[in-house]
């Protein structure tokens, strides 16, 4: 007889959630404009990422602001340099 459950996992253990990754969807439509700038950034760029950063920064900062998210120091997200990229991506413009 297995001790597994229905697909093999363990159904004596506990499933222990991600440190980051799951925060409250924006069921209000909060931060919104600042999504769709990212997303609009996005697509103009061909998807590169890199370019659209000072938005995605803002987008999260939005959320943090609203609560939709913890609140965290923006270096610990990746976002140290970010305002210098900014200044390099607008003299390539």
């Amino acid at each position: 007889m297995s001790t597994g459950g229905a697909f093999g996992g363990n159904r004596g253990l506990r499933p222990i959630p991600p440190e980051k990754g799951i925060f409250p969807l924006d069921h209000l439509h909060q931060c919104d404009t600042e999504k769709k700038g990212y997303l609009d950034c996005l697509k103009s760029t061909g998807h590169k990422s890199e370019q659209c950063r000072h938005l995605s920064k803002t987008y999260l900062e939005c959320r943090m602001a609203k609560n939709l998210m913890a609140k965290q120091d923006m270096s610990e997200l990746g976002f140290s340099g970010v305002t210098e990229l900014d200044s390099i991506v607008e003299k390539e413009r």
